[in-house]
């Protein structure tokens, strides 16, 4: 079942946040992420699909039919939530049960359709316990096969690995994916980790201040951002502020340098979109782009380090990434600068 939202709008009482004209589309059996700072309105998408709000503007259909006044148990949405929600005092076979139980499933069946979900989950041996004697990422898997028992035509994730050390956030990342792309359920994810959104989905959308900034792939979205707030939810980066001066051509107030420009005039006022491992360290004195300065702060992560250059007569520093940090020039890659529009005050 595809899962459309076709100009949605919504305002909480009293409150300024909510959503704003918002449209997206998720094919059947895609994965679809929805990513936002908190109160972007990210979770605000997700509960609107799944029913638990009312009073918005626009258009709600799963599979093509309109979801609009339809109650939540009538949807057959899977939900998973950040906290679980599991039941304590039922067993976690019972609890993967549950959905089934309600849809009048008989005992006997939902029985084995649960012990298969939790076979498929890896927890069959844990059936007969309680939730509470299972680890976070245990928990995790039993919300997930709950979700999935009842065939769920949209599966909602609301940021599921937020409670979760990092040490099993990325295993469990591959697993609730190989999940999902087995059930060929369309599935719609919320969260504020880029990691997450990023490896996990099919495409992204960004959403800030309840307007949708940008959906496509990952990669496109990384490489191409429609502007600087969409830059920074994919991936580390240094925006500078700078002017066209003429096609091919942006002045930073300390350097002129080599972009591809566009469609951007010259005179136009534009923002200078800087990756990390897209610096070039001690570059030859001919290479394009070439900035002497000053290195700064290194941090050291492994398999690379981060580090902090100061161009000369720059004031903001650019952030870099190398297993060697510059040392007294780097080069700025012209095939891989973006030229956005400006950062607005």
């Amino acid at each position: 079942m595809s899962l459309t939202l076709e100009n949605v709008s919504f305002r909480y009482a009293g409150a300024a946040n909510g959503l704003d004209d918002v449209s997206l589309h998720a094919r059947q059996g895609e994965l679809l992420a929805v990513m936002g700072r908190s109160g972007s309105g990210k979770s605000t998408v997700l509960r609107l699909v799944a029913g638990l709000l009312d009073g918005y503007r626009g258009r709600i259909a799963i599979g093509g039919e309109d979801v609009g006044g339809v109650p939540v148990w009538r949807r057959h949405v899977g939900m998973v939530f950040q906290q679980y929600a599991l039941f304590p005092h039922l067993s976690v076979i019972d609890n993967v049960a549950y959905g089934l139980r309600m849809q009048g499933v008989k005992a006997s069946e939902r029985q084995r359709a649960a012990l298969d979900m939790l076979t498929r989950v890896g927890l069959a041996e844990f059936a007969t316990r309680r939730p509470t004697s299972l680890s976070g990422g245990q928990q995790q898997r039993v919300a997930l096969a709950r979700a999935l028992a009842i065939s769920p035509r949209v599966l909602l994730l609301d940021e599921p690995l937020a409670a979760l050390d990092a040490g099993i956030r990325q295993q469990l990342r591959d697993e609730i994916r190989a999940l999902q792309q087995a059930s060929g359920a369309t599935t719609l994810i919320v969260t504020h980790d880029r990691d997450e959104a990023l490896s996990m989905a099919d495409r992204v959308a960004v959403i800030d201040n309840g307007r949708l900034l940008q959906i496509d792939t990952p990669q496109r979205l990384y490489d191409a951002p429609a502007c600087a707030t969409v830059a920074s939810f994919t991936g580390l980066s240094t925006v500078l502020p700078a002017r066209v001066t003429r096609p091919g051509m942006v002045d930073t107030g300390f350097a002129e340098l080599h972009v591809e420009t566009g469609a951007w005039r010259p005179g136009t006022t534009v923002s200078l979109l800087v990756r990390p491992e897209h610096i070039q360290c001690d570059p030859p004195v001919s290479t394009l782009n070439r900035l002497g300065g000053h290195p700064g702060a290194v941090r050291f992560f492994g398999a690379t380090c981060r580090f902090d250059f100061l161009p000369e007569g720059a004031t903001t520093p650019l952030l870099g990434e190398s297993r060697t940090p510059a040392s007294f020039a780097i080069a700025l890659d012209p095939a891989h600068l973006r030229v956005l529009p400006p950062v607005e005050a």
